[in-house]
Formats: structure tokens, sequence, C-alpha cells
């Protein structure tokens, strides 16, 4: 049609693509080992820059080695092997200050099949994010058969002792060994279930199920709990400041947020627990205060890590109580952080959003 604009792409067309807005390393180098292009992704974990690799050979800018000390390109071998092999599947490298790198090949061939290496394009990564992900999960499975082992002995041995020998005990010695056969039982559902929202919270997959949540309720609710299981009734305290807007939250996920840090304050902190209720420009803002030791000011980011327990603090739960916190904060949309409360214990301070959530 006369007039129409025809410089404007079609929704569905192609958008053309720099090698240097990839996220990984890529490195593209041709059959007889001269380099053609180096991305900025590659310049930058490698520190050799793209104008200076161009057209140089693979073996002297790039002069990787395997763990077992074997030069990469030689072990790559593109000229070699199979003529149906098409790629070189992700291991570790190092360049030469030492640095550890993860790399995968992909040997381009003309025909596609059984065809000459043409080119061999290589992609990088730090392999320090895959490092940290490994000792996570390292720490994991530890902590998890440590936090298990106690409480499963103890049943196992209660339970095969009372199977045993059962008319040998009077009723009184009968019930404290199901009292802690139900207490151990219950540690493990506990870890399980903080497991669980570990997962859900890493992936991705945690659910919402809001409705209007009156905070300093939940805050009562809870309070009241902990005296009813034996804390003194004058331990906790709770202020609401001003007139609170309505809030749509999760009413579990909040009533979990609060119980975690509440149970933070008590066992790691000394005095009174504050609990802070007050407005803010966007929404409610609740703060959790002890007036215990606190936390140093260059420990801040640490604390909702997981496995945490930091120096000085005493031993008890699993290290995932304050990750978990942070994960179900973020999920609502808001932000938690800790500073040092006015009584020079920890100050946990957490946000919520206000209003009403589209449903739409």
């Amino acid at each position: 049609m006369q007039g129409e604009n025809t410089d404007t792409p079609h929704p569905g067309a192609a958008c053309p693509v720099s090698a240097d807005e990839l996220p990984d390393g890529l490195i593209v180098i041709d059959h007889e080992g001269l380099i053609l292009l180096v991305n900025r992704a590659a310049a930058r974990l490698t520190g050799v820059r793209p104008e200076a690799a161009v057209g140089s050979d693979i073996r002297d800018m790039f002069p990787f080695k395997d763990p077992d000390g074997r030069e990469w390109w030689k072990w790559l071998d593109p000229a070699g092997g199979l003529r149906t092999r098409t790629r070189q599947p992700e291991c570790y490298v190092q360049v030469p200050g030492g640095q550890e790198l993860l790399l995968a090949a992909r040997l381009v061939r003309e025909p596609e099949r059984g065809g000459e290496v043409v080119r061999v394009v290589v992609t990088l990564r730090d392999a320090g994010a895959r490092a940290r992900l490994e000792r996570s999960r390292a720490d994991l499975v530890s902590t998890v058969a440590h936090e298990l082992r106690s409480p499963l002995t103890s049943v196992k041995g209660f339970t095969a002792t009372l199977l045993a020998k059962w008319s040998r005990f009077t009723d009184d010695q009968k019930r404290v060994m199901l009292e802690t056969v139900n207490s151990d039982a219950d540690r493990v559902t506990r870890l399980i279930t903080e497991l669980l929202d570990v997962s859900r919270i890493e992936s991705g997959r945690l659910q919402l199920h809001r409705q209007v949540v009156d905070i300093p309720a939940r805050v009562r609710r809870l309070i009241a709990g902990r005296v009813a299981a034996g804390e003194r009734d004058g331990r906790f305290r709770l202020h609401v400041e001003g007139e609170l807007p309505e809030t749509w939250l999760d009413q579990d996920k909040i009533d979990q947020i609060l119980a975690n840090l509440l149970e933070n304050a008590v066992r790691h902190g000394r005095g009174t627990v504050t609990i802070v209720v007050e407005p803010i420009e966007w929404g409610v803002a609740v703060s959790v205060r002890d007036e215990g030791e606190g936390i140093a000011p260059e420990l801040a980011t640490r604390v909702f890590r997981q496995f945490w327990r930091g120096q000085g603090r005493r031993r008890g739960g699993t290290g995932l109580g304050l990750f978990i916190v942070k994960g179900l904060v973020e999920a609502h949309g808001g932000t938690i952080t800790v500073q040092r409360a006015p009584e020079g214990g920890a100050d946990f301070r957490f946000t919520v959003p206000t209003g009403r959530p589209d449903f739409a």
C-alpha cells in the first residue's frame, strides 16, 4: 500500500544481538586456532583485550589448562577425533593467574554432518558462582544430616526402650519419654518445613494467598502463644504508632515472619523484646528489637544468608530462619534490614506495601 512505512520491523522479526550483549564470555576461533572474535564478557573474565586477541593464536592469548595441567586446545583437538563430534561439555579450566572458569566448546562443521571443523565457538563463565552453589549444597546436606541425626536418635532410642521394657517403667517415666519423642518429632517436622520453604524461595515457586491482615492482632496472638508456652508475661512489648493502612498479605506467611523474628530475639537477645508497628509512606513497617549484644554493622549483610549463626551467637536452630524471613518479605514486595536498636540490641525492621492487589 502506498505510504506504508516499510522501515518498521514486524513484531515477530528477529532482533540482531551483539556478542557484547551476551552475559557469558564468547570466543570464536577458526580451524587453525586463530581468534576471530572476543566479546566483552570474555575480556572481563580473562583480562585479555579483544583488539589484542583478534587475529592471534588461541594458544598464545588464552593458554588455559585443565585441572590436570593439560593445555585445553590440545585436548580439545578440533581436527582429530570422530567427525560426528560437535561439542565439548562444560568443564573447569584455569587462566594463568589461577582463576577458574567454566568452559564449553561447540565445533562448527561444514557440512554439518561429518564435515571438517571450520570454527570453534567457546563460552566462558565464572566458576565462582558454581563453587558457591556447590558449597551451599554441601552445607545443606551437612546441616540436614546433623539436625536430623540428634532427634531421630532420640526417637529411636526411647521408642526401642519403651517397646522392650514397657512394664518396667512407671506412668510418669513413660510420659517423660513420650513427651521427648513428641518434641523431637516436632523438631524434625520444623526442619522439613524450613527446607521446603527454602526450596520454594530459591526456585521462585512461593505462592501468596492474600487477604486483609491486621498485623498488630497477629503480633498479639503470637505473644500470647509464647507466654502460654512459658515465657514471662512482661518479656514482650507492642507499640502501634498512628493509624495503619489496610494491608493485603498472606496471613500464614506474615505469622511465620513474625514468629521467626520473635524466636530470634528471644534466642539470641536479652531483656524486653519490643515490637513497633507503624505506617510509612507506601505501607507498614514492623520492627522487632531486643536488648542483647546486637549485630556488628559489618555483619548486617550476612545475617540473611543460609546457615548464618554468627560468631558468639548461641547455638540452636538450623540457621535458615532469617533467610526464610527475607524471602517471605520480598515475596510480598517488601524489604528487611537489621541495625542497632535504641536499647543496644538488634533491630530487625521489615516493610510491606499497602493497598488491595489486582486480582484480575
